[in-house]
């Protein structure tokens, strides 16, 4: 399927009102002088990887700039930030150069304007192009110095000096004024992330040195410098003739090289700023330059942060980073990093959520901690339910299902969502929105499914597809008072033939991904809407949806339990990702054969269009492990997995190559949470702070025992904190008899030294830590922690957060008996182990 497009030429307006800061510190605009509120995202299609892994999959940059602007405007961003990579456009001498890079950056900010988006410009980098692949050495001057050396050496500040004059006074060809002039770009941040060493008046007389080179080009527009880094050097940027400052946050630390999972709301509760008594600090506007709860699909996280941001008094907050949907598939360009309207539906509603937040939400609005700040203005966010919803009387937006009500739904004006609600029951995986033009008359857009099917987060490639878009007929139920319940949908743009309208009885009709107008029955129109009629700065048909090929075969994704116990059944889900409904999916053990008579099977129950489930019969769980495969029929063929090969387990010439296998357990056995026969401990690490570390090594005495993995410790710091953690949730679901059963935490140890404290216990689903003391010996020991006697403590937030300067605990306000029923993560902690060894040989309920 070939790209889905429209486009119209729209002149750009000069006369727009631009920002300043005043002596408070607030960003107001030049017109009305009202305070300014700024959301979007971070971009990088003209630069680095983006513009390679488009060049080399044979995309035009410019239409694919096109594509995501659009979308940027769809999800009501009005703010973009960009750190230009300088070595792709300067010499050695720091000479700006005109290339397809600068000619592509210059065409962006364009389209950024058609759609009144703003723009931050950072402008250099002082780092490499190369990321995640080499280094590209252009002879950029960058490249000729070290980074913590280019913000010192004359030469390079020379460099920079001509550099940062030249790109200022840089007129884009598309817009016709320099940046200096362009009312749309707010503001100019000197670099990106400044590596500074030594003495603090260098670093001074570097910001004066590039504030003077920027003034001398001309400048009037606000200058920005990075403080989340260098906190040594902290003073001299609040000293500096700038007029802002910019932070980054990403909570939960960057590249695990995995998806995490857990309740982060804790994490994001607070942003305390630990230098804000400085003088200059009141002065100076907040700008996020960069934020991200990195490695996770989560949709509840984005608005949290925007509160968070808003109650300490940012006016600018922008995403890092927004994917390109040509490339999106992939997640190639920041691993740890995935958002994209197409390809992260309910993450990408839910900045849609964040920018409201931001819009909305108060500077310095102060907030209750967690948990009493889930629920805010009209935002609600929940990690129960992966959900973030805006309910207002003119928007109802939500980034999953949800029975929340709209408060008025009478009046309401826009609705965007993922999955279904009262007013909109959908059964396809992507987003939607819905705009009222006139009374009685609806513009509805429909974006194609999008099913993940690898982990995003894992090492790429650009031949690793991480989510597959599926062009499928979909039905949606849609009850908004203003349409009623008999309505007509008119097709402009999609898989049906646009001539043509569908009458709709009792408010449900299926639509293919596309654009539609939804007309109340009977309605005379004020104006006549066509496909050309002009609608938010473009046409009333734009329409951006990926370019897919159609699958060659199915793919069944399935999660399978950790654990299940005995003597009850068990429902399996499964998820198909296909073009075709398949004729049936089977469920079939390891017992079955060929050449057997009798080999039972269970058919999989379709839940809904792409959702199916078995139940696995009590009498199937006996023994110590269930494997299964499923072999999907559809089309003549048929695919098993977790093969993923063609054929059946009862074909004559198949072999079973791999199975789904789950541990089985009585139900009131022990319930294991740690054991090391593995290689690899399960267990991840953590020393806070970072300076300090701990080293670990799998031993074994001899075969007889079990073996143990034994940790050793070092640190700079007194005080340092050390912490195993481990993802238990899935366990903890698969054992829920055992779970109730269960009255101690046991674990078996060997400690070698003296004086340390140790503690164990678990973090749980609403993200509180609670622990107890464990008593320590020399001797290999089990030791018997009373699940009654866990306390509450501080959470804490690992991985590190950045920036560096941010709190390292949650510490809980509301206080909250412990369930062991809701654990999802098991911890242990310990202090004083430096010059010591610990032992962990396996940790188990009981």
């Amino acid at each position: 399927m070939g790209y889905i497009k429209s486009y119209a030429q729209i002149k750009v307006n000069k006369k727009v009102p631009t920002v300043f800061v005043d002596p408070q510190g607030v960003m107001r605009w030049s017109d009305t002088k009202a305070e300014a509120s700024f959301y979007g995202v971070n971009y990088t299609v003209p630069f680095a990887h983006a513009y390679r892994a488009l060049r080399e999959k044979g995309i035009d940059h410019k239409q694919a700039i096109d594509r995501d602007v659009y979308h940027f405007a769809r999800l009501g961003y009005n703010a973009y930030r960009i750190h230009i990579w300088d070595v792709e456009i300067s010499d050695k001498n720091g000479n700006l150069i005109s290339n397809e890079h600068l000619d592509l950056l210059d065409y962006l900010f364009f389209k950024l304007q058609q759609k009144g988006i703003r723009i931050l410009i950072t402008g250099m980098t002082n780092f490499g192009n190369g990321y995640p692949e080499r280094n590209e050495n252009t002879d950029a001057f960058t490249y000729h110095y070290d980074k913590c050396q280019v913000h010192a050496h004359p030469d390079a500040i020379a460099a920079q000096e001509r550099y940062i004059g030249q790109l200022l006074r840089h007129v884009n060809p598309y817009t016709g004024q320099s940046y200096l002039e362009d009312p749309y770009v707010i503001g100019f941040e000197i670099n990106n992330e400044p590596c500074h060493m030594g003495a603090v008046q260098t670093t001074s007389a570097y910001i004066a040195r590039m504030v003077a080179a920027m003034k001398k080009s001309g400048n009037k527009k606000p200058i920005f410098y990075n403080v989340s880094h260098n906190m040594e050097h902290v003073s001299a940027y609040f000293n500096a003739d700038i007029q802002g400052t910019t932070y980054q946050w990403y909570p939960v630390g960057l590249v695990a090289g995995r998806q995490r999972q857990g309740n982060f709301l804790p994490y994001i509760d607070q942003y305390a700023i630990p230098f804000s008594n400085l003088k200059g600090f009141a002065s100076k506007a907040k700008a996020v330059y960069e934020y991200d709860p990195a490695d996770n699909l989560y949709s509840y996280m984005h608005p949290a942060m925007s509160r968070t941001f808003r109650s300490a008094g940012f006016q600018w907050i922008t995403q890092f980073a927004y994917d390109p949907m040509d490339i999106a598939a992939y997640n190639t360009e920041y691993q740890t990093h995935y958002l994209n309207l197409a390809y992260t539906p309910a993450k990408a509603i839910s900045t849609m959520i964040a920018a409201e937040v931001a819009y909305h939400i108060p500077r310095n609005q102060k907030f209750p901690p967690y948990p009493q700040n889930t629920a805010f203005g009209n935002f609600l966010v929940s990690y129960e339910q992966d959900l973030s919803l805006m309910n207002a009387p003119d928007k109802f937006f939500y980034s999953n299902d949800t029975k929340v009500k709209p408060v008025q739904p009478q009046k309401l004006q826009h609705i965007a969502g993922r999955g279904s609600s009262p007013v909109v029951n959908y059964a396809g995986s992507g987003a939607y929105f819905l705009d009222r033009l006139e009374d009685g008359l609806w513009r509805l857009e429909v974006m194609p499914d999008a099913e993940k099917i690898a982990d995003p987060f894992a090492k790429p490639s650009l031949n690793r597809e991480v989510v597959h878009i599926l062009y499928r007929p979909q039905e949606i139920a849609i009850r908004i008072p203003d349409l009623g319940e008999r309505f007509t949908v008119q097709p402009l743009l999609g898989q049906h033939d646009a001539t043509k309208a569908i009458v709709v009885d009792a408010t449900t009709f299926v639509a293919q991904p596309g654009v539609y107008l939804l007309k109340r029955k009977d309605l005379q129109l004020y104006t006549s809407w066509t496909a050309s009629s002009i609608w938010k700065n473009g046409r009333l048909d734009d329409y951006y949806a990926p370019k897919t090929e159609p699958l060659k075969q199915p793919i069944l994704i399935h999660q399978q339990p950790e654990v299940l116990e005995k003597g009850r059944s068990a429902k399996l889900q499964f998820r198909l990702v296909y073009e075709q409904q398949p004729d049936s999916i089977i469920l079939q053990t390891d017992q079955v054969s060929f050449w057997k008579d009798n080999n039972p099977y269970i058919k999989l129950v379709a839940k809904d269009q792409d959702t199916y489930e078995a139940e696995i019969p009590a009498s199937w769980l006996s023994g110590n492990e269930l494997k299964y495969t499923a072999t999907v029929f559809v089309g003549g063929k048929q695919v098993t997995y977790p093969d993923n090969r063609a054929g059946a387990p009862l074909d004559w010439d198949y072999s079973v190559k791999r199975y789904w296998t789950v541990e089985l357990y009585e139900q009131h056995a022990r319930i294991p949470l740690f054991e090391s026969l593995d290689k690899a401990s399960s267990f991840e690490s953590f020393a806070i702070p970072e300076t300090a570390h701990m080293t670990s090594v799998r031993q074994q005495q001899d075969l007889g025992q079990i073996p143990v993995w034994t940790y050793t410790f070092q640190a700079k710091d007194a005080g340092a904190q050390y912490f195993w953690v481990k993802d238990i949730k899935a366990v903890a679901q698969g054992r829920p008899a055992g779970l109730a059963a269960a009255r101690q935490l046991c674990l078996l140890l060997k400690y070698t030294g003296q004086g340390a404290a140790l503690k164990a216990g678990f973090v749980t689903k609403n993200g509180y830590t609670y622990m107890k003391d464990i008593p320590l010996g020399s001797a290999e020991t089990t030791v018997r922690i009373q699940l009654a006697d866990l306390q509450l403590v501080p959470t804490a937030l690992l991985p590190a957060p950045y920036p560096v300067f941010l709190e390292r605990f949650f510490k809980p306000a509301v206080p909250a008996e412990f369930d062991s029923m809701d654990i999802e993560k098991l911890i242990v902690s310990g202090q004083q182990m430096e010059g010591q060894s610990l032992s962990i040989g396996a940790v188990w309920l009981e």
